[in-house]
């Protein structure tokens, strides 16, 4: 259950610490307030966009194309294992990637409950920009100075983010490329490519 005060709280612009299936993350929405708010609290350039916590493809789907090239790559692997770049059908704010969008269906019941009552969230790591993060969501945002309220606890399993695949059009398909080997390892996704099922 989450607190009407942390919901009102995410509603009003601010930022919450909450666990994922990775790492603890900050959620905001994707207004131009809440990622003033993000952006200033991680210290976090303006040029790094961050990703969109979702609960499904087909919710990611109102915000960016979905082909079914992705749709079959996240069948195939856990939950949240991907952050999937794909192309905007409009142009968001230059912090989300103006065209082209990071989207990541969350897997951790907490985050799952967060974004079924608001809509989809921020998904970057909570902590400091260049800082290790925290193995538990409440330290995380007590790091961060966050009051109670806009801590969601919850332990994460911790080591690597999500594996970050960036799609894009290539001739008659898709062409996937990976940005970054995360809970993953590069050659799953590769031979799965080679192969797909």
């Amino acid at each position: 259950m989450i607190s009407q005060a942390t919901l009102e709280h995410v509603l009003n612009h601010g930022v919450i610490a909450y666990p994922t299936s990775t790492l603890p993350g900050l959620a905001c929405l994707p207004t131009t307030e809440g990622l003033d708010a993000l952006f200033a609290l991680k210290q976090r350039s303006s040029d790094k966009p961050v990703s969109l916590g979702v609960l499904s493809l087909d919710q990611a789907s109102e915000l960016v194309h979905v082909p079914d090239l992705v749709r079959r790559i996240a069948d195939a692997f856990p939950q949240g294992a991907f952050t999937f770049i794909l192309p905007a059908h409009e142009p968001l704010d230059p912090r989300l990637g103006g065209g082209r969008v990071a989207v990541r269906c969350l897997a951790h019941p907490t985050a799952r409950r967060l974004v079924e009552s608001v809509g989809p969230i921020t998904a970057t790591s909570a902590n400091e920009s260049g800082e290790k993060p925290a193995d538990n969501a409440q330290t995380a945002g007590q790091q961060l100075g966050l009051p109670d309220h806009a801590i969601l606890g919850g332990g994460c399993p911790g080591g690597r983010g999500s594996t970050i695949l960036n799609v894009q059009p290539s001739g008659a398909g898709w062409e996937v490329s990976i940005m970054r080997e995360g809970i993953i390892p590069t050659h799953d996704v590769t031979e799965w490519l080679k192969n797909p099922n």
